[in-house]
């Protein structure tokens, strides 16, 4: 694989990145809400480390040649973004508040929010239909198909520099976020509660493209 493709690859996904999404409404609500954005980061990264490996599998194939299965990952994705965003709607009240507690209880409760925050962003970023179209759109693009480097692994380099630019873009984002809004309670709840519209919205579309036409 030449390297002017893992450039034009790195350009390209540095400006998909930059476009905002699901990922950009959760980001900048856990930098407003937690006391770290890593985790929150960490699993949007986590769902992109599946997909990257549904990719190298050659299971997304399949899937975007089967309309069935598609569907119902769509569904599946659109109805997870409407339930995130409604509890985030729901949620703005604390918005730029960080969670606290006391003693072991503070302490048990920092881990379990973090575990949740996780599972949370692997679910926005690994069961969106459309994250998963592109990777399986361009991933192959950009690998040499007679290359000396097994095909494989050139996927899972490029999916690698993927998560390696939207790690670095969300983290500066939710960092952001956290600085800049923290001392405003009323524009965080504002935010949060735009960035829970967000996902609602981008769940209903991508739920009215699955209706009959």
């Amino acid at each position: 694989m030449a390297a002017s493709s893992i450039a034009a690859f790195f350009a390209l996904s540095f400006l998909l990145v930059l476009v905002p999404g699901a990922d950009w409404a959760f980001t900048i609500t856990s930098g407003l809400r937690d006391r770290s954005v890593v985790p929150a980061v960490g699993g949007l990264m986590l769902g992109y480390v599946g997909l990257t490996a549904v990719v190298v599998a050659g299971v997304a194939a399949l899937v975007a040649r089967t309309p069935g299965v598609l569907a119902s990952l769509t569904a599946l994705g659109a109805g997870y973004l409407v339930w995130l965003g409604a509890t985030t709607f729901a949620g703005a009240k604390g918005a730029g508040l960080p969670q606290t507690d006391a003693g072991d209880t503070a302490a048990g409760g920092a881990a379990g929010g973090a575990r949740s925050r996780v599972l949370k962003g692997a679910g926005v970023s690994g069961l969106n239909p459309k994250a998963l179209l592109l990777y399986v759109a361009l991933l192959p693009q950009f690998a040499d198909q007679h290359g000396q480097w097994p095909l494989a692994f050139q996927i899972g380099l490029l999916g690698l520099l993927h998560m390696c630019t939207a790690g670095a873009v969300y983290l500066g984002l939710g960092s952001l976020a956290r600085t800049v809004l923290r001392a405003r309670p009323t524009a965080a709840r504002l935010v949060t509660r735009l960035s829970g519209v967000a996902m609602i919205l981008l769940g209903a579309l991508l739920l009215v493209e699955q209706l009959p036409h």
